[in-house]
């Protein structure tokens, strides 16, 4: 089962590399294309949104026509935009590899998702949700690093070839060691189903544990959009100093993951629940504190911030795995279009929560802070729901 899991995890890494590799050469992009930093930077929100969106399409190709054969086409496709992106000689183009590894993206993750739910269920895919969401964050610690250190001796175009050359390896591997894990009773669509999606989109439980997702994800992306200004224009930091600042709370957020894949067994998912909402509530009083008790010349401290920030991650390192375990419990037959639905849910519900709070007249800490505290009150309701849900399992099998 490890290698199966490390497997999945080198077409997981696809997402975030397509996306935090070349962060430090946006500038260098920006000139070398003739175009603006605002429309390379506007390519970040198009390849979330197109991962958001596309799953939805996905879902039904991977419960049709299997896990391996989908995952091999992504996977291809992937590698097309990162050469597509090596090559561009026009900001359109550019786009468009974005555009293209979005639309690869969402068929490596439906098939993650719907790979776990195949084989495990209960607490071991919670463990298994939690190690993918955890490792990820290895890539945000060192992915701008490395792919700046790539622009700088070798020009902005190295850092997708060096992309091209990680697809060409993870292709390889699923050719040659990705298993069919489609259940034989798996349902099948011959277009896209709206009613099936309807239906699993209404069920109170389904909706409960996704929403949690969501709230994480804006959690995420809006540390992730507003780090920047606090950290760089507000507190003073130098691009280094900001890279190891990031970095160092990706690592943070990796070994909380693996804290909590650990203890899920032993405590249960709902108690997982529960700790992780209490500490975005943490992080949420944290923040707010740090801007009415600390005098104003003291708020540029960049402690004031990331420890915050810090308890903020540590919960949702404990709350994506049970809520997507418990999200995609009930639907084994159809475990291609529920896992697409709640890919969705995350990406476009956490886009939408987190570009709310940016949008409100509000100072970034006090954005983040509210993004925290619907993210606690979510995990805080999907608790209550765990336990219920619990109870009911209980009297069945009694």
């Amino acid at each position: 089962m490890q290698k199966f899991l490390f497997l999945l995890l080198s077409m997981v890494l696809l997402g975030p590399l397509g996306i935090d590799l070349y962060l430090p050469a946006i500038p260098a992009i920006a000139l070398g294309l003739n175009s603006t930093e605002a429309v390379i930077q506007s390519s970040i929100s198009l390849f979330i949104l197109v991962m958001g969106l596309g799953q939805l399409v996905a879902g039904p190709l991977v419960d049709k026509f299997g896990r391996r054969p989908v995952a091999i086409i992504g996977v291809v496709i992937y590698l097309a935009g990162a050469i597509v992106a090596a090559m561009a000689v026009a900001p359109w183009m550019f786009l468009l590899s974005r555009v293209i590894q979005g639309l690869a993206v969402c068929c490596t993750s439906v098939v993650i998702f719907s790979g776990v739910r195949d084989r495990m269920s209960g607490n071991d895919a919670a463990r298994a949700y939690g190690f993918l969401n955890g490792t990820l964050n290895i890539i945000p610690a060192l992915a701008p690093l490395i792919g700046g250190l790539i622009a700088q001796y070798y020009g902005w175009r190295a850092p997708f070839w060096a992309l091209a050359g990680y697809t060409l390896a993870v292709l390889l591997l699923v050719i040659f060691k990705l298993p069919e894990t489609r259940p034989q009773g798996t349902q099948t669509n011959t277009g896209l189903p709206f009613r099936q999606y309807a239906r699993i989109l209404f069920n109170a439980r389904f909706i409960t544990f996704a929403l949690v997702n969501a709230g994480a994800m804006g959690m995420a992306l809006t540390y992730v959009s507003l780090a920047p200004t606090v950290l760089m224009n507000i507190a003073g930091l130098t691009p280094l100093e900001f890279s190891l600042v990031f970095g160092a709370n990706g690592f943070w957020i990796m070994g909380m993951s693996f804290i909590a894949n650990r203890i899920i067994r032993k405590v249960g998912r709902p108690v997982c629940l529960k700790t992780g909402g209490i500490l975005m509530f943490i992080g949420c009083l944290g923040l707010i504190a740090g801007i009415t008790l600390v005098p104003a010349a003291e708020q540029t401290a960049t402690w004031l911030y990331m420890l915050p920030v810090a308890s903020a991650c540590a919960g949702l390192a404990f709350l994506m795995g049970p809520a997507t375990s418990y999200a995609l419990e009930p639907f084994s037959a159809e475990a291609g279009v529920a896992s697409a639905l709640v890919g969705s849910v995350q990406m476009a519900g956490g886009a939408l929560l987190g570009f709310i709070a940016m949008a409100l007249p509000l100072q970034p800490k006090l954005s983040l802070a509210l993004v925290m505290l619907a993210g606690g009150c979510l995990a805080m309701l999907a608790r209550r729901a765990s336990k219920k849900s619990t109870g009911r399992l209980t009297r069945l099998e009694n």
